[in-house]
Protein backbone atom coordinates (compact mmCIF):
# COMPACT_ATOMS: atom_id res chain seq x y z
CA UNK A 1 0.00 0.00 0.00
CA UNK A 2 1.06 3.78 -0.39
CA UNK A 3 2.08 5.97 2.10
CA UNK A 4 -1.26 7.81 1.25
CA UNK A 5 -4.61 7.47 -0.28
CA UNK A 6 -6.35 10.93 -1.63
CA UNK A 7 -5.30 14.08 -2.68
CA UNK A 8 -1.97 15.88 -0.96
CA UNK A 9 -3.84 18.11 1.73
CA UNK A 10 -6.71 15.53 2.42
CA UNK A 11 -4.46 12.43 2.11
CA UNK A 12 -4.64 9.73 4.77
CA UNK A 13 -1.05 8.73 5.21
CA UNK A 14 0.19 5.33 6.45
CA UNK A 15 2.69 4.00 9.32
CA UNK A 16 6.14 2.56 7.21
CA UNK A 17 6.80 -0.90 8.70
CA UNK A 18 9.19 -3.29 7.44
CA UNK A 19 9.56 -1.33 4.13
CA UNK A 20 5.77 -1.28 3.81
CA UNK A 21 3.55 1.69 4.30
CA UNK A 22 0.63 -0.01 6.34
CA UNK A 23 -2.46 1.00 8.35
CA UNK A 24 -2.79 1.03 11.87
CA UNK A 25 -4.37 -2.06 13.69
CA UNK A 26 -6.90 0.32 15.24
CA UNK A 27 -8.42 1.56 12.20
CA UNK A 28 -8.32 5.30 13.48
CA UNK A 29 -6.88 7.85 12.20
CA UNK A 30 -6.19 11.86 13.29
CA UNK A 31 -5.61 14.65 11.66
CA UNK A 32 -2.77 17.34 11.33
CA UNK A 33 -3.74 20.81 10.64
CA UNK A 34 -1.88 24.13 9.97
CA UNK A 35 -1.95 26.17 13.38
CA UNK A 36 -2.49 29.61 11.35
CA UNK A 37 -5.83 28.12 10.29
CA UNK A 38 -7.41 25.58 11.79
CA UNK A 39 -9.47 25.09 9.47
CA UNK A 40 -7.07 23.13 6.75
CA UNK A 41 -6.33 20.19 7.16
CA UNK A 42 -2.61 18.95 6.43
CA UNK A 43 -3.84 15.47 6.14
CA UNK A 44 -4.43 12.18 8.16
CA UNK A 45 -2.01 10.13 10.11
CA UNK A 46 -2.30 6.16 11.48
CA UNK A 47 -3.42 6.76 15.37
CA UNK A 48 -1.46 3.70 16.18
CA UNK A 49 -1.60 1.56 19.86
CA UNK A 50 0.99 -0.56 21.29
CA UNK A 51 0.11 -3.27 18.57
CA UNK A 52 1.52 -1.33 15.81
CA UNK A 53 5.07 0.29 17.62
CA UNK A 54 4.85 -3.66 18.52
CA UNK A 55 5.20 -4.49 14.63
CA UNK A 56 7.94 -1.85 14.11
CA UNK A 57 10.15 -2.69 16.78
CA UNK A 58 10.08 -6.66 15.63
CA UNK A 59 10.57 -5.20 12.57
CA UNK A 60 13.55 -3.29 13.03
CA UNK A 61 15.10 -6.43 15.60
CA UNK A 62 14.71 -8.38 11.95
CA UNK A 63 16.80 -6.12 10.17
CA UNK A 64 19.02 -5.74 13.09
CA UNK A 65 20.94 -8.55 11.73
CA UNK A 66 21.91 -8.31 7.93
CA UNK A 67 22.42 -4.44 8.53
CA UNK A 68 24.76 -4.56 11.72
CA UNK A 69 26.95 -6.85 9.81
CA UNK A 70 27.34 -4.84 7.11
CA UNK A 71 30.69 -2.44 6.98
CA UNK A 72 30.44 0.87 8.78
CA UNK A 73 31.64 2.56 5.22
CA UNK A 74 29.40 0.74 3.28
CA UNK A 75 26.07 1.65 6.00
CA UNK A 76 27.16 5.46 5.32
CA UNK A 77 26.69 5.35 1.56
CA UNK A 78 23.16 6.64 1.69
CA UNK A 79 23.63 9.58 3.36
CA UNK A 80 25.30 11.29 0.46
CA UNK A 81 22.02 10.91 -1.34
CA UNK A 82 20.17 11.61 1.29
CA UNK A 83 21.71 15.23 1.16
CA UNK A 84 21.18 15.25 -2.26
CA UNK A 85 17.23 14.96 -1.63
CA UNK A 86 17.18 17.41 0.79
CA UNK A 87 19.01 19.79 -1.14
CA UNK A 88 16.61 19.42 -4.28
CA UNK A 89 13.71 19.48 -1.93
CA UNK A 90 14.61 21.94 0.41
CA UNK A 91 11.94 24.65 -0.75
CA UNK A 92 9.19 21.90 -0.58
CA UNK A 93 10.28 20.25 3.03
CA UNK A 94 10.70 24.11 4.30
CA UNK A 95 6.71 25.31 2.95
CA UNK A 96 5.87 21.61 4.88
CA UNK A 97 7.28 23.14 7.99
CA UNK A 98 5.75 26.35 7.66
CA UNK A 99 2.56 24.92 7.28
CA UNK A 100 2.71 22.23 9.88
CA UNK A 101 4.35 23.90 12.58
CA UNK A 102 3.50 27.73 12.25
CA UNK A 103 6.67 29.50 12.05
CA UNK A 104 7.85 31.42 9.51
CA UNK A 105 9.04 30.63 5.96
CA UNK A 106 12.31 32.44 6.75
CA UNK A 107 12.55 29.94 10.02
CA UNK A 108 11.55 26.63 8.42
CA UNK A 109 14.25 27.79 5.82
CA UNK A 110 17.05 27.85 8.45
CA UNK A 111 15.77 24.52 9.62
CA UNK A 112 16.52 22.71 6.25
CA UNK A 113 19.75 24.36 6.06
CA UNK A 114 21.12 23.82 9.35
CA UNK A 115 20.04 20.06 8.84
CA UNK A 116 21.80 19.71 5.54
CA UNK A 117 24.77 21.00 7.51
CA UNK A 118 24.18 18.37 10.48
CA UNK A 119 24.26 15.89 7.75
CA UNK A 120 27.08 17.19 6.03
CA UNK A 121 29.33 16.79 9.62
CA UNK A 122 27.61 12.94 9.56
CA UNK A 123 29.14 11.78 6.60
CA UNK A 124 32.59 10.99 8.06
CA UNK A 125 31.66 9.33 11.15
CA UNK A 126 30.71 5.95 9.63
CA UNK A 127 34.84 5.98 8.42
CA UNK A 128 35.24 7.23 11.83
CA UNK A 129 34.11 4.67 14.48
CA UNK A 130 37.55 4.08 15.63
CA UNK A 131 38.64 2.43 19.01
CA UNK A 132 41.81 2.14 20.54
CA UNK A 133 45.22 0.17 20.76
CA UNK A 134 46.30 0.05 24.07
CA UNK A 135 49.91 -2.01 25.21
CA UNK A 136 49.63 -4.92 27.12
CA UNK A 137 52.19 -5.45 30.18
CA UNK A 138 52.44 -9.11 28.47
CA UNK A 139 54.19 -8.27 24.98
CA UNK A 140 52.94 -11.69 24.09
CA UNK A 141 49.07 -9.91 24.26
CA UNK A 142 47.88 -7.37 21.34
CA UNK A 143 44.96 -5.20 23.19
CA UNK A 144 42.40 -3.09 21.50
CA UNK A 145 39.18 -1.72 21.73
CA UNK A 146 35.89 -1.76 19.13
CA UNK A 147 32.71 -0.05 18.79
CA UNK A 148 29.52 -2.14 17.65
CA UNK A 149 25.81 -1.53 17.10
CA UNK A 150 23.47 -2.57 20.09
CA UNK A 151 20.43 -3.25 18.45
CA UNK A 152 17.19 -1.65 18.21
CA UNK A 153 16.61 2.18 19.14
CA UNK A 154 13.30 4.46 19.54
CA UNK A 155 13.50 7.93 18.32
CA UNK A 156 11.04 10.12 20.14
CA UNK A 157 11.73 13.25 18.27
CA UNK A 158 9.91 17.03 19.06
CA UNK A 159 7.28 19.28 17.30
CA UNK A 160 9.76 22.24 16.94
CA UNK A 161 12.49 21.37 14.62
CA UNK A 162 10.82 18.02 13.57
CA UNK A 163 13.02 17.78 10.37
CA UNK A 164 16.40 18.49 11.97
CA UNK A 165 16.07 16.69 15.54
CA UNK A 166 14.55 13.72 13.59
CA UNK A 167 17.70 13.10 11.00
CA UNK A 168 20.11 13.77 13.67
CA UNK A 169 18.92 11.40 15.64
CA UNK A 170 18.13 8.36 12.96
CA UNK A 171 20.96 8.83 10.85
CA UNK A 172 23.80 8.43 13.82
CA UNK A 173 21.55 5.65 14.80
CA UNK A 174 21.79 3.43 11.62
CA UNK A 175 25.10 4.49 10.35
CA UNK A 176 26.32 2.48 13.74
CA UNK A 177 24.75 -0.37 12.46
CA UNK A 178 21.57 -0.15 14.94
CA UNK A 179 18.15 -0.39 13.60
CA UNK A 180 15.23 2.31 14.70
CA UNK A 181 11.31 2.88 15.30
CA UNK A 182 10.67 6.70 14.88
CA UNK A 183 7.76 7.97 16.76
CA UNK A 184 7.37 12.17 15.78
CA UNK A 185 5.39 14.24 17.28
CA UNK A 186 1.71 13.73 16.37
CA UNK A 187 1.53 17.25 15.50
CA UNK A 188 4.14 17.48 12.76
CA UNK A 189 3.51 13.89 11.37
CA UNK A 190 3.29 15.26 7.30
CA UNK A 191 6.80 16.54 7.50
CA UNK A 192 8.09 13.02 9.41
CA UNK A 193 6.63 11.27 6.78
CA UNK A 194 8.37 13.65 4.07
CA UNK A 195 11.40 12.24 6.34
CA UNK A 196 11.22 8.94 6.12
CA UNK A 197 10.38 9.18 2.42
CA UNK A 198 13.84 10.81 1.57
CA UNK A 199 15.40 8.12 4.05
CA UNK A 200 14.35 5.41 2.06
CA UNK A 201 14.83 7.04 -1.30
CA UNK A 202 18.12 7.92 -0.15
CA UNK A 203 19.13 3.62 -0.23
CA UNK A 204 17.81 2.70 3.65
CA UNK A 205 16.80 -1.23 3.21
CA UNK A 206 13.31 -2.27 4.65
CA UNK A 207 13.25 -2.45 8.05
CA UNK A 208 16.15 -0.25 9.29
CA UNK A 209 13.84 2.75 9.18
CA UNK A 210 10.39 2.04 11.18
CA UNK A 211 7.52 4.98 11.62
CA UNK A 212 4.92 4.73 13.62
CA UNK A 213 2.30 7.36 13.92
CA UNK A 214 0.06 8.12 17.18
CA UNK A 215 -0.37 9.30 20.59
CA UNK A 216 2.77 9.47 22.82
CA UNK A 217 1.58 8.14 26.22
CA UNK A 218 0.70 5.15 24.19
CA UNK A 219 3.20 4.71 21.91
CA UNK A 220 5.65 5.60 24.13
CA UNK A 221 4.67 3.04 27.03
CA UNK A 222 5.72 0.17 24.37
CA UNK A 223 8.92 1.97 23.29
CA UNK A 224 10.15 2.22 26.92
CA UNK A 225 9.16 -1.12 27.92
CA UNK A 226 10.05 -3.55 25.10
CA UNK A 227 12.91 -5.88 25.80
CA UNK A 228 13.47 -5.77 22.18
CA UNK A 229 14.28 -1.73 22.56
CA UNK A 230 17.58 -1.35 23.47
CA UNK A 231 17.74 2.73 24.07
CA UNK A 232 15.42 5.54 23.42
CA UNK A 233 16.90 9.07 22.20
CA UNK A 234 14.16 11.46 23.26
CA UNK A 235 13.95 15.05 23.02
CA UNK A 236 10.72 16.96 24.93
CA UNK A 237 10.32 17.99 27.85
CA UNK A 238 11.76 16.98 31.12
CA UNK A 239 8.89 15.31 32.95
CA UNK A 240 8.71 13.51 29.69
CA UNK A 241 11.78 12.34 29.76
CA UNK A 242 12.50 11.87 33.34
CA UNK A 243 10.02 9.68 33.05
CA UNK A 244 10.90 7.91 30.13
CA UNK A 245 14.34 7.44 31.83
CA UNK A 246 13.10 5.74 34.68
CA UNK A 247 11.22 2.93 32.44
CA UNK A 248 13.90 1.88 30.32
CA UNK A 249 16.48 2.10 33.34
CA UNK A 250 15.02 -0.07 35.62
CA UNK A 251 15.05 -2.51 32.47
CA UNK A 252 18.47 -2.13 31.57
CA UNK A 253 18.31 0.23 28.77
CA UNK A 254 19.70 3.45 27.55
CA UNK A 255 18.14 7.04 27.65
CA UNK A 256 19.24 9.73 25.93
CA UNK A 257 17.26 12.77 26.40
CA UNK A 258 17.28 16.36 25.62
CA UNK A 259 15.04 17.94 28.20
CA UNK A 260 13.21 21.84 29.07
CA UNK A 261 15.60 25.03 29.58
CA UNK A 262 14.65 28.12 31.40
CA UNK A 263 17.96 30.05 29.58
CA UNK A 264 19.38 33.05 31.25
CA UNK A 265 21.18 35.78 29.62
CA UNK A 266 23.02 38.22 31.41
CA UNK A 267 23.69 41.86 30.48
CA UNK A 268 26.39 43.85 32.56
CA UNK A 269 27.68 47.52 32.58
CA UNK A 270 30.24 47.17 29.93
CA UNK A 271 27.80 45.30 27.67
CA UNK A 272 27.26 46.21 23.88
CA UNK A 273 23.39 46.80 24.80
CA UNK A 274 22.08 46.96 21.16
CA UNK A 275 23.93 43.59 20.44
CA UNK A 276 22.49 42.02 23.52
CA UNK A 277 18.84 43.28 23.04
CA UNK A 278 19.25 42.03 19.36
CA UNK A 279 20.27 38.34 20.37
CA UNK A 280 17.54 38.55 23.03
CA UNK A 281 15.07 38.86 20.39
CA UNK A 282 16.36 37.23 18.51
CA UNK A 283 16.45 33.68 21.04
CA UNK A 284 13.60 34.57 22.91
CA UNK A 285 10.82 36.16 20.38
CA UNK A 286 11.80 34.74 17.29
CA UNK A 287 10.08 31.49 16.34
CA UNK A 288 7.95 32.01 19.16
CA UNK A 289 10.32 31.14 21.93
CA UNK A 290 9.49 27.91 21.20
CA UNK A 291 13.27 26.55 21.12
CA UNK A 292 14.44 24.76 24.03
CA UNK A 293 17.75 27.24 24.19
CA UNK A 294 16.26 30.15 23.71
CA UNK A 295 16.50 33.02 26.29
CA UNK A 296 13.31 33.40 28.60
CA UNK A 297 15.40 35.60 31.44
CA UNK A 298 17.45 38.52 31.29
CA UNK A 299 19.27 39.19 34.24
CA UNK A 300 20.31 43.05 34.42
CA UNK A 301 22.39 45.15 36.62
CA UNK A 302 21.26 48.57 38.02
CA UNK A 303 23.77 50.55 35.64
CA UNK A 304 22.03 49.63 32.28
CA UNK A 305 18.25 48.03 33.69
CA UNK A 306 15.94 50.79 32.55
CA UNK A 307 17.64 51.49 28.72
CA UNK A 308 17.60 47.70 28.07
CA UNK A 309 14.02 47.22 29.47
CA UNK A 310 13.09 50.20 27.27
CA UNK A 311 14.92 48.55 24.30
CA UNK A 312 13.57 45.27 24.84
CA UNK A 313 10.09 46.70 24.91
CA UNK A 314 9.86 48.68 22.30
CA UNK A 315 11.26 45.78 20.17
CA UNK A 316 8.56 43.31 21.17
CA UNK A 317 6.18 45.69 20.58
CA UNK A 318 7.35 46.25 16.78
CA UNK A 319 7.55 43.05 16.08
CA UNK A 320 4.89 41.67 13.29
CA UNK A 321 2.84 38.61 13.88
CA UNK A 322 0.99 36.52 11.33
CA UNK A 323 0.98 33.73 8.62
CA UNK A 324 4.13 32.69 8.42
CA UNK A 325 4.01 32.63 4.54
CA UNK A 326 3.88 36.52 4.58
CA UNK A 327 7.85 38.11 4.42
CA UNK A 328 7.09 41.16 6.03
CA UNK A 329 5.90 38.87 9.46
CA UNK A 330 8.50 38.27 12.00
CA UNK A 331 6.40 35.48 13.81
CA UNK A 332 3.67 33.22 12.78
CA UNK A 333 1.66 31.26 15.05
CA UNK A 334 2.32 29.21 17.93
CA UNK A 335 2.23 25.17 17.10
CA UNK A 336 -1.10 24.13 18.59
CA UNK A 337 -3.98 25.17 21.07
CA UNK A 338 -2.06 23.42 23.69
CA UNK A 339 0.87 25.92 23.60
CA UNK A 340 -1.35 28.38 23.19
CA UNK A 341 -3.34 27.89 27.04
CA UNK A 342 0.39 27.37 28.11
CA UNK A 343 1.11 30.75 27.15
CA UNK A 344 -1.58 32.64 28.69
CA UNK A 345 -1.65 30.08 31.82
CA UNK A 346 1.81 31.76 32.28
CA UNK A 347 1.09 35.25 31.40
CA UNK A 348 -1.47 34.96 34.07
CA UNK A 349 0.89 33.26 36.56
CA UNK A 350 2.94 36.26 35.79
CA UNK A 351 0.57 39.15 36.85
CA UNK A 352 -0.79 37.26 39.92
CA UNK A 353 2.43 36.52 41.45
CA UNK A 354 3.09 40.58 40.92
CA UNK A 355 4.68 40.72 37.46
CA UNK A 356 4.73 43.86 35.38
CA UNK A 357 3.38 42.99 31.67
CA UNK A 358 5.11 45.57 29.75
CA UNK A 359 3.62 44.07 26.82
CA UNK A 360 2.27 41.58 25.32
CA UNK A 361 0.54 38.87 27.01
CA UNK A 362 -2.65 38.13 25.04
CA UNK A 363 -4.04 36.26 22.16
CA UNK A 364 -4.27 37.96 19.00
CA UNK A 365 -7.63 37.55 17.13
CA UNK A 366 -7.73 40.60 14.17
CA UNK A 367 -8.90 39.48 10.81
CA UNK A 368 -6.80 36.30 9.76
CA UNK A 369 -5.46 35.63 12.90
CA UNK A 370 -8.91 34.64 14.71
CA UNK A 371 -8.32 31.22 12.87
CA UNK A 372 -4.85 30.29 14.25
CA UNK A 373 -3.27 30.19 17.57
CA UNK A 374 -1.05 33.64 17.24
CA UNK A 375 -0.04 35.34 20.56
CA UNK A 376 2.05 38.47 21.23
CA UNK A 377 6.04 38.73 22.13
CA UNK A 378 5.66 39.84 25.87
CA UNK A 379 8.13 41.24 28.45
CA UNK A 380 7.43 41.33 32.43
CA UNK A 381 9.58 43.37 34.73
CA UNK A 382 9.27 43.14 38.01
CA UNK A 383 10.27 39.50 38.00
CA UNK A 384 11.88 38.13 41.44
CA UNK A 385 13.57 34.48 41.47
CA UNK A 386 10.63 32.98 43.27
CA UNK A 387 8.09 33.59 40.44
CA UNK A 388 6.76 30.67 38.37
CA UNK A 389 7.70 32.33 35.25
CA UNK A 390 11.71 32.73 36.86
CA UNK A 391 11.48 28.83 37.54
CA UNK A 392 8.97 27.14 34.60
CA UNK A 393 9.62 26.78 31.03
CA UNK A 394 6.87 28.70 29.44
CA UNK A 395 8.05 27.64 25.16
CA UNK A 396 6.66 30.13 23.89
CA UNK A 397 7.53 34.46 23.40
CA UNK A 398 7.81 35.53 27.23
CA UNK A 399 10.61 37.11 28.81
CA UNK A 400 10.77 37.89 31.99
CA UNK A 401 13.50 41.11 33.10
CA UNK A 402 15.25 40.10 36.16
CA UNK A 403 16.89 42.90 38.43
CA UNK A 404 20.06 41.94 39.71
CA UNK A 405 22.77 43.53 42.03
CA UNK A 406 25.82 42.54 40.62
CA UNK A 407 27.33 39.89 38.42
CA UNK A 408 27.82 37.58 41.35
CA UNK A 409 23.92 37.89 42.06
CA UNK A 410 23.35 37.21 38.45
CA UNK A 411 25.20 34.09 38.51
CA UNK A 412 23.57 33.07 41.58
CA UNK A 413 20.05 33.97 40.00
CA UNK A 414 20.95 32.36 36.92
CA UNK A 415 21.96 29.00 38.52
CA UNK A 416 18.91 28.89 41.06
CA UNK A 417 16.77 26.94 38.52
CA UNK A 418 16.38 23.02 38.04
CA UNK A 419 17.40 23.64 34.01
CA UNK A 420 20.76 23.84 32.66
CA UNK A 421 21.14 23.76 28.66
CA UNK A 422 21.68 26.91 27.79
CA UNK A 423 22.83 30.57 28.53
CA UNK A 424 24.43 33.40 27.28
CA UNK A 425 26.22 36.85 29.08
CA UNK A 426 26.60 40.13 27.34
CA UNK A 427 30.20 41.57 28.28
CA UNK A 428 33.42 43.24 27.24
CA UNK A 429 35.28 42.41 30.61
CA UNK A 430 37.29 39.03 29.43
CA UNK A 431 37.36 38.11 33.27
CA UNK A 432 34.00 38.33 34.36
CA UNK A 433 33.45 36.21 30.74
CA UNK A 434 35.31 33.47 31.64
CA UNK A 435 34.27 33.25 35.34
CA UNK A 436 30.63 33.04 33.76
CA UNK A 437 31.71 30.23 31.05
CA UNK A 438 33.59 28.46 34.21
CA UNK A 439 30.23 28.64 36.77
CA UNK A 440 27.42 28.99 34.78
CA UNK A 441 25.51 25.28 35.33
CA UNK A 442 24.41 24.60 31.44
CA UNK A 443 25.94 22.42 29.02
CA UNK A 444 26.03 24.85 26.68
CA UNK A 445 27.00 28.38 27.02
CA UNK A 446 27.68 31.85 25.30
CA UNK A 447 29.58 35.03 25.55
CA UNK A 448 28.05 37.51 23.08
CA UNK A 449 25.63 35.52 21.23
CA UNK A 450 22.10 34.30 21.66
CA UNK A 451 21.69 31.37 23.24
CA UNK A 452 20.33 29.56 20.72
CA UNK A 453 23.83 29.38 18.46
CA UNK A 454 24.66 26.69 17.68
CA UNK A 455 27.29 24.67 14.97
CA UNK A 456 26.82 20.77 14.58
CA UNK A 457 29.89 19.84 14.59
CA UNK A 458 29.74 20.80 18.49
CA UNK A 459 28.35 18.82 20.64
CA UNK A 460 24.70 19.60 22.55
CA UNK A 461 23.20 18.76 25.74
CA UNK A 462 22.21 19.64 28.89
CA UNK A 463 23.00 19.45 32.81
CA UNK A 464 20.51 19.20 35.53
CA UNK A 465 16.93 18.32 34.50
CA UNK A 466 17.99 19.71 30.66
CA UNK A 467 19.76 16.26 29.96
CA UNK A 468 20.30 12.43 30.66
CA UNK A 469 22.89 10.25 28.67
CA UNK A 470 25.57 11.30 26.15
CA UNK A 471 25.77 14.36 24.04
CA UNK A 472 23.81 14.80 20.33
CA UNK A 473 25.84 16.10 17.18
CA UNK A 474 29.72 16.38 16.97
CA UNK A 475 32.31 13.54 17.56
CA UNK A 476 30.00 12.49 20.09
CA UNK A 477 27.14 11.69 17.65
CA UNK A 478 27.29 8.30 17.69
CA UNK A 479 28.51 7.46 21.57
CA UNK A 480 24.63 6.46 22.65
CA UNK A 481 24.44 4.37 19.91
CA UNK A 482 27.51 1.63 19.99
CA UNK A 483 28.89 0.00 22.96
CA UNK A 484 32.81 -0.95 23.88
CA UNK A 485 34.38 -3.93 23.39
CA UNK A 486 37.99 -4.77 24.98
CA UNK A 487 39.77 -7.07 22.67
CA UNK A 488 42.90 -8.91 24.43
CA UNK A 489 44.59 -11.79 21.88
CA UNK A 490 47.46 -13.69 22.54
CA UNK A 491 48.79 -15.10 18.88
Amino acid sequence: MKRKVGDDLTATYNNYIAGAWVTSHTGQVFPSTNPANTNEVLGYFQKSDGLDARSAIEAAADAFGEWSQKSAPTRGEFLFSLIHLLEKHKEELAETITREVGKTLREARGEVAKTINSMKQLTGEATRLTGQTVPSFDERVVGYTVREPIGVFAIIAPWNFPLGIGLWKIVPAILAGNTVVFKPASNTSLISVKLVELLIESGVPSGVVNLVTGPGAVIGDELANHPLVKGISFTGSSEVGLALGRAVGARGGKIQAEMGGKNPAIILADADIDLAVDSIVLSGFFDNGQRCTGTSRVLVVPEVAEEVKAKLIERAKGLKIGNGFDPDNHNGPVVDEHQLNLYLHYVQKGIEEGGVLECGGKRLVDGDLAQGYFVAPTVFTGITQEMTIANEEIFGPVIAVIDVDSFEHAMQVANQVEFGLSSTIFTNDLQKAFQFVKGIQSGVTHVNLPSTHFESQFPFGGKKISGLGPREQGESALDFYVETKTVYIRP
